[in-house]
């Protein structure tokens, strides 16, 4: 079911920002898919939990062609879908490798994971795929608070995330030292 949700998760977001139009909340810029995006850095850490470090990566594999895809067929340029396939393969890797490294408790490594792979995935994508470095959707004056309104949005999915999983952690946590 993880995995499912995961890839799901992907395929919604690209489906929900090309039908969407961008939200504006004051000076910053946020696709309507950047709210799901946040959502997938924690999916795909719960798939790393069932299937380990190197099936997450054959899975991460499936997301970005099924991601590809579905930008073709909505009608993405070539650009766009380049932009999107090296922000996602960037910021799903590095949010694995993170992830995976961190010892400490999974609502922490979540979080911090998703922080950087969130941070990565707009920065890239912004820059390679919107900016006139690509597409030439946003003038370079437009590209910061672009790049500010999306790694916000995704912090603060994180930080629910995280806080979600903490709840979870401390709950199994008591049923383990009650049954002791």
């Amino acid at each position: 079911m993880r995995i499912l949700l995961y890839l799901v998760s992907i395929v919604s977001a690209n489906v929900i920002t090309a039908a969407l139009a961008p939200v504006k909340f004051g000076i910053f810029i946020i696709p309507m898919g950047t709210f799901l995006v946040g959502a997938t850095f924690i999916l795909r850490d719960l798939v790393q939990n069932k299937v380990g470090k190197k099936k997450t990566y054959l899975f991460i594999g499936i997301a970005l062609l099924l991601s590809a895809l579905v930008s073709f067929y909505l009608g993405d340029t070539l650009l766009i879908t380049f932009a999107s396939a090296i922000s996602f393969i960037a910021s799903e890797s590095t949010d694995t490798e993170i992830y995976s490294r961190l010892k400490l408790p999974m609502s922490w490594r979540v979080f911090y994971s998703g922080l950087v792979g969130g941070f990565l995935d707009s920065v890239l994508f912004v820059i390679i795929g919107l900016s006139p470095l690509g597409a030439n959707f946003l003038p370079w004056e437009a590209v910061p608070a672009a790049i500010a309104g999306q790694i916000i949005f995704k912090t603060v999915v994180q930080g629910m995330g995280g806080f979600i999983l903490h709840l979870f952690e401390s709950r199994s946590n008591q049923t383990m030292v009650s049954n002791q």
